[in-house]
């Protein structure tokens, strides 16, 4: 019996795809940079059908691509075509199994859509903080696997603060129930920290327990121009002083960035009557009156040139430009790197020099989170592209002197699989290689991926 047939047995025929018009946006990640083939597509509704289709592959010997939403960046999510491969596409595991709003907890599959538990949690009053601009259309199971970042680190975490608790199917087939939603469980190696962040080289997340947060009554959104990178730090710096934690999100964005937004979206406007070389967009969140909170802000921003958004959909137009930023520059050399927020005027200022010296004309789009350091720095034209790695060298040699990471929220996957071998401590990947050849010991979770 073929494993198309053995697999159509577990899941059903028609979660089986195997057609290429079926199967080709399973195959090609979200940049178009990476494209393979794979034997076929298998679409499980259930923790059982995942742990049947693994305990299958591994006994085949056939390796598992998992794939939530197929909106990362880095080639993680779809295959080599190096060998035998099946992609795991959960986007049927989409059940939130269970919101307990006393707890502040929620438990959800790996399928399910970033903005649908984003939802669930605001009808029971609560706040559920991972954001993205990729949240209508991201997976659960995916966010938690790479580890995502978004707007809101600066207050609440990345996505690896925000789980509790993880269910995961292991390399072999057996599942191991970690569904549990205690803050306090001191009886030996947090499990969980494993899966978070592999990018599903280590085993395949299938639900979580998601932590919940109050949710705010007020909230207040700014757009702050400034004349450097290291005005944005001040910045940040004062704010802190003078609001503490009612700072949700601090996203630095360049001129050059604006321009190419307003360019993309003719609909939107530049906040601003003045062009500025670099801003900020600022959101703050509290309990209380919103009008406080919106005279606290006020105060606090004073005498600097600013708008504050003075409704909702003035609010969601300056975060749509912010989340415009990626398609409005797609073809051009990314990086997602992180330097200590004190570093990143320097970081700027090196990488930028250095660029310009070997590529005259070079065009800089910067944005990014200046709470947590993270920067998105992409470099273009276009025609850069064919001198990507030494463009990269030079961005991520700035980055090592510095002491940052070259992969801040996006994870590694294929597109950073090699470069990290030359810049993480030997010893590192040493204890990462154990714990893969321990765990996947025939190396069939996502290969080619990550190590």
């Amino acid at each position: 019996m073929s494993l198309q047939k053995r697999l159509a047995d577990i899941v059903g025929a028609a979660n089986v795809l195997t057609a290429p018009e079926d199967t080709k946006p399973y195959f090609t990640d979200w940049r178009k940079q990476y494209s393979a083939p794979a034997e076929c597509v298998v679409r499980p509704a259930t923790t059982q059908e995942v742990a049947q289709v693994v305990a299958l592959c591994a006994r085949e010997n056939v390796a598992i691509v998992p794939q939530g939403g197929n909106t990362g960046l880095v080639g993680g999510s779809v295959p080599t075509g190096a060998r035998r491969e099946i992609v795991l596409a959960l986007a049927r595991m989409n059940r939130i199994r269970a919101l307990d709003a006393l707890n502040d907890t929620a438990t959800v599959e790996a399928g399910c859509v970033l903005a649908a538990v984003q939802r669930a949690a605001e009808e029971a009053a609560r706040l559920f903080p991972l954001s993205l601009a990729a949240e209508g259309s991201c997976q659960i199971g995916g966010n938690l696997s790479t580890n995502a970042g978004g707007v809101n680190v600066l207050r609440y975490g990345t996505a690896r603060e925000q789980v509790l608790g993880l269910e995961v199917v292991l390399p072999d087939g057996r599942v191991w129930d970690g569904l549990r939603g205690l803050r306090k469980d001191n009886t030996g190696y947090d499990l969980k920290q494993l899966f978070l962040g592999a990018e599903g080289t280590l085993g395949v997340i299938t639900a979580a327990v998601l932590r919940l947060y109050p949710k705010p009554s007020a909230s207040a959104t700014a757009w702050i121009a400034l004349g450097a990178e290291r005005e944005a730090v001040e910045l940040l710096a004062a704010l802190r002083e003078r609001l503490g934690e009612r700072i949700s999100a601090f996203e630095l964005l360049s001129r050059s960035c604006l321009e190419r937004v307003l360019a993309h979206v003719p609909d939107l406007r530049d906040p601003l009557r003045a062009p500025h070389p670099w801003y900020v967009l600022a959101q703050f969140a509290d309990s209380g009156e919103p009008l406080e909170l919106q005279a606290r802000v006020e105060q606090a921003l004073a005498g600097r040139e600013a708008v504050l958004a003075q409704s909702g959909e003035q609010a969601r137009a300056l975060w749509r430009i912010r989340e415009s930023i990626p398609e409005a520059q797609f073809a051009n050399v990314k990086h997602d790197i992180s330097v200590p927020v004190s570093c990143i005027p320097e970081f700027t200022r090196i990488a930028g020099a250095a660029l310009a010296a070997s590529f005259p004309g070079v065009e800089i789009y910067c944005f990014g989170h200046v709470g947590d350091g993270n920067l998105h720095y992409n470099v273009g034209p276009a025609r850069l592209l064919e001198s990507r790695e030494a463009v990269n060298r030079i961005v991520y040699d700035a980055v090592e002197r510095l002491g940052g990471s070259i992969s801040a929220e996006h994870g590694l996957g294929q597109l950073k699989r090699e470069a990290i071998r030359s810049r993480k401590p030997p010893l590192e990947l040493e204890l990462m290689r154990a714990l893969k050849a321990m765990l996947d010991p025939k190396g069939l979770m996502n290969p080619g991926k990550v190590l």
